[in-house]
Formats: structure tokens, sequence, C-alpha cells
């Protein structure tokens, strides 16, 4: 008998459950705890199997015959509710699950983490990813619409971070990707948003470019009253065209006192390749005065406040800033453009040997093993030259316009 809305509030609590059966399959179960639940029985292939509908009151009997009805229909048309419903569970946890946070962080520890990427090439992926996190971390990767990324991507671009956006879709796009090798996506959403962001305003580092203006820049340096481990880093780095990064990380054990060579690792180069830098004079000297002051660490160039910890990142910069130069004179990377500019304005030396003393890349890996060894005498004897110069413009020796100067080799 059919059962009518008036009645089930009267149903009373006893000490086992027991049902009130509507019709066609429907029924309320009413529990010892007097909660009240509506279930759909119904049969696939000869087995007996049962739906929940839903608890009574918050699903009216009027709501519990709806789904049931569509519950039959579905049954009518081959199909099994109970199944799919179970089935849209696992996949509502599977999407959890592939959220593009997860898909992220696994694309991390397996391209940068098990690939033994720099510290800090990690950090930056991490940090990428941190932009996109309140806004999709926790949306299923295989539904994230390329609307709402360009979205996110657009709030970065009006803030006037043109870069961190374009780079933030670079990065999107290899998670994407990442998820399509894995399967839990089927496309790029982030490949088709290319073209719909501003580009990047360029900034370059600053560099001091002329001769005068770099001996006076170094005669400062010489007279720093600061810390002597960052002086001695400021002193060194104009002659040994390494990235502050590079210098800052160093370890006594990479410096080859007796073939005059500091080897850095490669997982510390920008293009996670070994590079070696050969020693002048100037530099060794320079050397072997920190080695009095931090020769029983880990690191040549400690922090000030723990010497289990490198250099600041911003130290070089900081100093520089309390000497008089500000950001757009000079910087600490900007020794490297300094350094790129006067030797190839002196002609006296291989562009491709200039080049590698700089450790940029090259297209074609073969030459790029071609000129390591092709021109490592060559930047043996630019080394020992270019130290020379920055010295004679320290005495304004040498403050003529540098192509005229002449090989010390």
């Amino acid at each position: 008998m059919a059962l009518k809305a008036a009645e089930i509030r009267a149903f009373p609590a006893l000490d086992s459950a027991y049902r009130k059966t509507d019709a066609k399959g429907l029924y309320l179960e009413i529990r010892p705890n007097g909660a009240k639940r509506w279930f759909f029985k119904y049969r696939v292939l000869g087995s007996e199997k049962r739906l929940t509908l839903g608890d009574w009151p918050e699903v009216s009997l009027a709501e519990a015959r709806d789904l049931r009805d569509q519950a039959r229909r579905e049954v009518k048309e081959g199909g099994d509710p109970l199944h799919d419903r179970k089935k849209k569970k696992i996949m509502a946890r599977l999407s959890a699950d592939n959220s593009f946070q997860s898909v992220a962080e696994d694309f991390i520890a397996v391209k940068f983490v098990g690939n033994q990427r720099a510290a800090a090439t990690i950090e930056k992926a991490r940090w990428y990813l941190s932009q996109l996190t309140k806004p999709i971390g926790g949306r299923p990767v295989a539904e994230i619409e390329p609307s709402e990324l360009l979205s996110v991507l657009k709030k970065l671009e009006r803030a006037g971070k043109r870069e961190t956006a374009v780079r933030t879709r670079a990065f999107a796009s290899r998670v994407f990707r990442h998820g399509v090798a894995m399967a839990l996506c089927k496309s790029d959403p982030a490949a088709l948003l290319g073209d719909a962001l501003m580009s990047p305003i360029v900034k370059h580092h600053a560099a001091i470019l002329d001769p005068v203006q770099l001996g006076e820049l170094l005669k400062a340096i010489d007279e720093y009253g600061g810390g002597a481990v960052v002086k001695v880093a400021m002193q060194v780095l104009p002659h040994v065209f390494v990235r502050p990064g590079e210098l800052r990380l160093a370890t006594w054990d990479e410096i080859d006192w007796e073939e005059a060579v500091w080897r850095v690792p490669a997982e510390r180069t920008k293009l996670r390749r070994p590079h070696s830098v050969p020693l002048s004079r100037q530099s060794l000297a320079l050397f072997r005065d920190l080695r009095l002051h931090t020769g029983w660490m880990d690191w040549m160039f400690p922090g000030e406040r723990s010497h289990k910890k490198p250099m600041c990142e911003n130290a070089i910069n900081t100093a520089l800033r309390r000497m008089g130069f500000d950001r757009n004179t000079a910087t600490a990377h900007g020794f490297r453009a300094t350094a790129s500019t006067l030797l190839n304005e002196s002609g006296l030396w291989h562009p491709d040997a200039i080049e590698r003393a700089l450790a940029h890349g090259h297209s074609n890996a073969v030459r790029g093993t071609y000129a390591r060894g092709q021109h490592w005498e060559e930047r043996v004897k630019m080394a020992q030259w270019w130290s020379d110069y920055l010295d004679g413009l320290k005495v304004q020796a040498l403050v003529g316009p540098v192509h005229q100067l002449k090989s010390v080799a």
C-alpha cells in the first residue's frame, strides 16, 4: 500500500530497523535512532540491488518518487544506477587526486627534483606554481578551460607583471603536457594562450661599459669598508665572468690550485653543464686572501650571520648601493655584460672563446663540445689579459678605447 506524506512522521523508532513500502521498488527504512532513509530496490541481471535516495524529511515523499522514476528509466534502458553512482564517486576521487596542484607537484618531482636540477630552479618552479595554486590548483586538470587560465594570467599582467604572466603560462603548459603524457588530461589549454598575453618589457642588467667608469667602480670596490667576504666577492666577480649565484655558492673543493682552474659543477650552472673557469694570477691572489677568512668553512663565501649558509644572494648588490652605485648603473650580474662587450670590442679574441668563458650554450651540442676543447688555451690567455686590463683601468693606465689595447699573451 502506497505511503502517505502525513503518516511518515508518525512511524516510530523500534529496537531494530524496519521498512515501510511505497510502490514500484521505493521504500522507507526507519532505524533505531529514528533516522528515516529512502531506498529504491531493483534487479539487474538477476541480482537485487538497492539505491539510496536520501533521508526524510530532506527528501520528501514526492521527491523520492521522482528519483525512483528516474532510476527505473535508467534500469529499463539497460543501466545500473548504483554502479553509475559508484563510478561517479570514483571519478570524483580520481579528479581530486588529479588536480592541477597534484599534477604540477608530480611534474616538479619528476622533471626538476628527479633530474637533480639546481635548488634555485626548483624553487622558481614552485614559485610559478604558487601563482596558480589558489585560482586553479584544486581544479581537476582535465577540466580546466583556456578562459579560466587566461583570467589568472591577465590578472598578473594587469598588475604590471608581464614577464611573470608569460613564464607562468609556460610553466602551466609544461604541467598540462605532463598530464597528457600521464593520461590525466587530453590537451594543453595553456598552449592556446601564447598570443593572448603582452610581451614582457625586456630589462637588461645594468652594466658599466665605459672603461673610465669601470675603473672608478673597481677602485671604489677596493676601498669598500664593509665585510671582507663581500668585498672579495665584488673584487673577484669582474675577473671570472660567472653568474653571481655560481659565485656565492662556491665551495673550496672546486678550486684546483695547481692547475689554476675553478670547476663549477653542472648542478649549479644555468645550462646544467660543468663549467671550468681559468684563473688569472689576480683571481688566484684574491682567492688566497679569501682563504685566510673562510678556508676552514665549506662555503667560500659564507653568510655574515652563519657560516653554515652561503652569502645572501643580494649581498653584492646591497654593497654596490651602499657605495653609491644605483641599480640603473651597476649590478652583480652586469659584470658579465661588461666583460662580454669590452672583450668583443677588443677584437683580440674569438667570439666563441668569449661565449665559452661566459658559459653560454650552443644550439649544436657537438659544436659546444668542440668549443670547450678548441678555445681553452685562448680562454686562459684571455683571462689573464682581462685581469691585467682591469688592473690597468684602476690605475688609469689603460683608459683609451679598448680596441687600441694589445694582448699581453
